[in-house]
């Protein structure tokens, strides 16, 4: 039997009575249900249910959805809309049992037409009892979010993003070249590789157009993954890189985060408007502190709904230099509940910066949403990077990243 899990479910008219069926099914099997409608065999639209039930499994809000229409396929279409949802239209066990194992499907949708309620039954227990564990099947499962995130084309031809299980092998390799103790006569992470790790970052009060424009040119020299601007530079930063691999990011409630949350959330579509392709925004760290989850999971939600309505990426930004591990535990977790991309440690303008405990902290507690870690905060040489990669980092963050490119050509023994 599959563990006690959170289920959200929803149907139109046609499906009204299956999904009845269902939810008493789920509550004695132990499961929590959240019943997304429709409650009556009324007409209704299913697009309505499918969007409700997928948006409560996108948000965190619940582990597996499960929506019911004529055929399912309706439903499947709709709650696919929703950025993080991965949904199947199945009629069998088999079909249940390999949306699961082989692409991580999030939501079930079922035809009450083609279904009956037993049989129904059975298919659900089998979809709350799957997990997609296999590698091969994880890895073309990521594909699939790195498609949905925009960036499918770049992977095909063989540039953009560096692929998950990439930066998993050079973290591998770090850790072990590290477990040494020995000298070694190449670099550890490739240069071409290295680049794709790092968002070359400028966000000092001070900059000027001028330096934006010369960031960007570096950014395009040296291939970084990304170029992160405060807000206002967002778009020139898109106007330089347009039809350049580089992404630009822009940070949001910066650098206090003591912003509203709808203000949070305005500042976030403006930028992603302009030309923004990521977002790193600043929870509210006092409500934090104060234990005042639920705040915290709004504010972070709130930018995290406006980057997934156009597809951009979503970093949190604990600033770990001001919080105990508990806090830091618990920001992650808030973090996944709301369906952010990514964590990240710093804004660099606090006490402290990143480290490589808080790093490892960080990416164990994420690791069962697979969200990125991103570190940022005084990251200033190589050996800096190595040991944020070697943490559990699968970006990096710092406004040193020339120098850090430079030295790793020279451990290429490749000329700057």
């Amino acid at each position: 039997m599959a563990p006690h899990l959170r289920v959200a479910i929803g149907a139109d008219h046609g499906g009204f009575e299956l999904k009845q069926a269902l939810v008493e099914h789920l509550r004695t099997l132990g499961h929590a249900v959240q019943d997304c409608g429709t409650s009556s065999k009324d007409p209704v639209d299913y697009p309505r249910f499918a969007h409700a039930v997928a948006l409560l499994v996108a948000g965190g809000q619940a582990d597996l959805g499960i929506a019911v229409d004529g055929a399912g396929i309706g439903s499947a279409m709709t709650a696919n809309k929703v950025p993080g949802v991965r949904a199947a239209a199945c009629y069998s066990e088999v079909l249940a049992r390999n949306a699961r194992e082989h692409n991580d499907a999030n939501v079930l949708t079922l035809g009450a037409a083609h279904v009956g309620t037993e049989a129904a039954k059975s298919i659900v227990e089998v979809f709350l009892a799957g997990s997609c564990t296999a590698e091969r099947h994880k890895a073309r499962v990521a594909l699939i979010r790195e498609i949905e995130r925009g960036r499918g084309r770049e992977s095909a031809a063989g540039g953009g993003d560096l692929d998950p299980a990439d930066v998993t092998r050079i973290a591998e390799k770090v850790k072990q070249l590290l477990a040494t103790g020995g000298r070694v006569s190449t670099v550890a992470i490739p240069p071409d590789q290295l680049a794709k790790l790092i968002d070359h970052t400028l966000l000092k009060p001070e900059a000027t157009r001028a330096d934006i424009q010369k960031l960007c040119a570096e950014a395009r020299t040296h291939g970084f993954f990304s170029v992160c601007v405060n807000p206002s530079y967002v778009k020139q930063a898109a106007e330089i890189l347009r039809g350049a691999p580089v992404k630009v990011c822009a940070v949001v409630g910066f650098p206090l985060g003591a912003q509203p949350s709808e203000i949070k959330a305005l500042e976030a579509r403006r930028a992603i408007r302009e030309g923004a392709a990521e977002i790193d925004m600043v929870i509210n760290i006092g409500a934090l502190k104060g234990h005042d989850d639920d705040l915290v999971h709004k504010d972070i939600r709130a930018v995290v709904e406006a980057c997934q309505e156009r597809g951009a990426t979503s970093k949190v930004i604990l600033e770990t230099a001001l919080l105990s591990d508990e806090e830091k535990v618990r920001a992650c977790e808030l973090s996944m509940k709301a369906g952010a991309d990514f964590v990240k440690t710093s804004t660099g303008f606090s006490s402290g910066g990143a480290t490589a405990d808080d790093i490892a902290l960080m990416a164990r507690t994420v690791a069962p949403r697979r969200l990125g870690v991103k570190a940022s905060g005084g990251i200033r040489t190589y050996a800096d990077v190595v040991k944020m990669i070697s943490a559990g980092a699968t970006r990096v963050g710092c406004s040193s990243s020339v120098k850090i490119m430079e030295e790793a050509l020279v451990l290429a023994g490749r000329r700057p």
